[in-house]
């Protein structure tokens, strides 16, 4: 179990470290070249230069993408070393977490009951437990729910009492993915790190489904040297922006923004919607600011970001609400400045405890590699991509249909039902179970029915799509399209249904309809190699030979092993 201690800042330039990040890519780069062969693919800057601020992406080498499922990250920054430096912690940080995850020498297998039993008043409440969503329910009945699945064990450090208790840490993977994960020069600084992420994503989730007027901070206000030259760097090249506080009585401060470039938007452009959050205002305005440079592509590129703690807009009215609110100073926000960030922590977790919230860490850190990272957890606190509907049921139901063998799942979902006034999930749980079992008619109505008990709009989208996946195992393609254009009414964000549905149509010979479709997929996720290998087999048909051979390219670069994408390509290439 780590021990946290003193931990004095060195670099406060931009963002706030153990040491410079000039250091830490040196450090860091002969790490993984000496202990971790092939992790790193390389670092290099992607901007455009427009801007001024320095973009950087680490592309992962063969060893971290049979780990990893994402093959890039990217990193930013005020300065070059700095936003190199942030996009190689990125890739330590994906790379322990996932590595920590294929060890199953770190957990201890047990139900809660049994978790108990091995430590005796250290394993996590029942309460906190439920509390991570937001449900109240006698512990008698919680403890039943959760001994119908054996839960991956890990102990966890208490970090304001510094105490060790045992976690169900699956439990809180399946909440939060890896969200909270870190990584830093030191594990107070990895630590922080990830904790001012978890406060990120649950300020921004609670503001944006709430859509409630919010503060408006003043940009005179930004005094801050780097904070300013950021401002003017957007200002110089006419872009505009509106900047929020997001901080909703949390102890550290969420500075959100809003940019756009009206000179270049819709065609080359999009609305950029994003926040920060640091120890102090200025330090969370300058992530925000530097997040709105590395998703935005200098306003120029025509890059598509893929929304992740807030919602894309695609039109300016739908930010109207952001600029609403009074007009604040930026240092009117909450702050936890300190020398030392061990300091700063402490803070921050003593704040959280005041507002009912308590902070863990699991140490993360690879063993080969050395360099701190870590995965934390809020119980209680949300992020945008997790239903706002969420139970317990609901978790534990999804795990049985998705891992527990199939005639324990169903006897398991029979309990749950029983405790459950309102099983709406159960029916689509059910369609789940018959999937995997190879029942695809059953799971066809099941899901059916699944989609007119949900409660809200993305779950209905998600049940009507489930439906037409169901149907579309059987070669039911006359079938489909009707559950499916009723996911896309329902949920527009959701890539798989236009993928789906891209397919309907290439099956019904409806190339350029498919195509709409296969392009929409691109849209929310640009560095889809299926999509772009559909959107490569349409304009085939379509007889657009020039652009099928670029996709289908483009797609194999992405994906080397679409082995019908080359198929399709060598074709067209003969051809020519």
């Amino acid at each position: 179990m780590i021990k946290l201690k003193s931990c004095l800042k060195v670099y406060t330039t931009d963002q706030d470290k153990a040491v410079s990040p000039e250091e830490t890519v040196s450090r860091v780069k002969k790490l993984l070249e000496k202990n971790c062969e092939g992790v790193l693919g390389c670092t290099r800057k992607i901007d455009t230069g427009r801007l001024g601020i320095p973009v950087f992406i680490s592309e992962c080498g063969p060893a971290a993408r049979d780990i990893m499922p994402t093959r890039k990250q990217m990193g930013k920054g005020a300065s070059v070393a700095q936003a190199e430096a942030s996009a190689l912690m990125e890739l330590v940080e994906r790379f322990s977490f996932f590595s920590f995850w294929r060890n199953s020498e770190n957990f201890t297998l047990a139900t809660y009951s049994e978790a108990e039993e091995l430590w005796p008043g250290k394993v996590i409440s029942i309460e906190k437990i439920l509390q991570s969503v937001d449900e109240e329910m006698e512990p008698a009945k919680a403890r039943v729910i959760l001994d119908l699945v054996r839960w991956h064990f890990h102990p966890a450090l208490n970090v304001l009492t510094g105490e060790t208790e045992y976690v169900p840490l699956d439990w809180f993977k399946i909440l939060n993915e890896f969200n909270g994960s870190s990584a830093g020069n030191t594990p107070e600084e990895s630590v922080l790190q990830g904790g001012s992420e978890l406060v990120e994503r649950h300020v921004c989730a609670v503001i944006d489904r709430d859509r409630g007027e919010v503060p408006c901070i003043d940009p005179a206000s930004c005094g801050d040297a780097v904070l300013a030259k950021l401002c003017k760097c957007f200002e110089d090249n006419g872009i505009k922006y509106i900047i929020n506080d997001f901080s909703l009585g949390m102890p550290l401060p969420t500075v959100a923004v809003t940019a756009w470039d009206p000179s270049t938007f819709p065609g080359m452009s999009e609305i950029v919607f994003t926040a920060g959050t640091s120890s102090c205002p200025s330090k969370a305005a300058i992530r925000a600011f530097t997040e709105v440079a590395q998703l935005a592509g200098d306003f120029e590129t025509g890059r598509v970001y893929e929304a992740s703690g807030l919602p894309k807009f695609t039109d300016l009215e739908q930010a109207e609400w952001l600029a609403r609110g009074c007009r604040v100073a930026l240092d009117s926000l909450p702050s936890v400045k300190h020398a030392d960030i061990y300091e700063e922590l402490m803070q921050f977790a003593a704040g959280l405890n005041e507002r009912g919230y308590t902070l863990y860490t699991v140490d993360t850190t690879h063993p080969d590699l050395g360099v701190s990272a870590n995965y934390n957890f809020v119980p209680g606190f949300h992020f945008r991509e997790r239903t706002p509907y969420a139970s317990l049921g609901l978790f534990v139901g999804r795990i049985l249909s998705e891992k527990v063998a199939i005639d324990l799942a169903g006897a398991g979902l029979d309990v749950i039902s029983d405790i459950y006034e309102d099983d709406y999930f159960i029916p689509f749980f059910e369609g789940m179970l018959a999937l995997r079992g190879g029942d695809t008619s059953r799971a066809a109505d099941m899901f059916m029915l699944a989609t007119e008990v949900q409660p809200a709009n993305e779950e209905k989208a998600l049940s009507a799509f489930y439906t037409a996946y169901a149907m579309s195992l059987e070669e039911r393609w006359s079938e489909v399209l009707p559950y499916l254009d009723r996911a896309v009414e329902l949920d527009a964000e959701a890539k798989e249904y236009f993928n789906l549905r891209g397919v309907a149509y290439f099956k019904a010979g409806e190339y350029s309809l498919a195509a709409e479709d296969f392009k929409s997929a691109l849209a929310i996720d640009s560095g889809s190699a299926s999509d772009l290998a559909n959107l490569g087999l349409c304009h085939k048909f379509m007889g657009d030979t020039e652009e099928a051979i670029e996709y289908l390219r483009t797609a194999l670069e992405l994906e080397p092993g679409l082995e019908y994408a080359k198929t399709h390509l060598e074709q067209l290439l003969e051809v020519k």
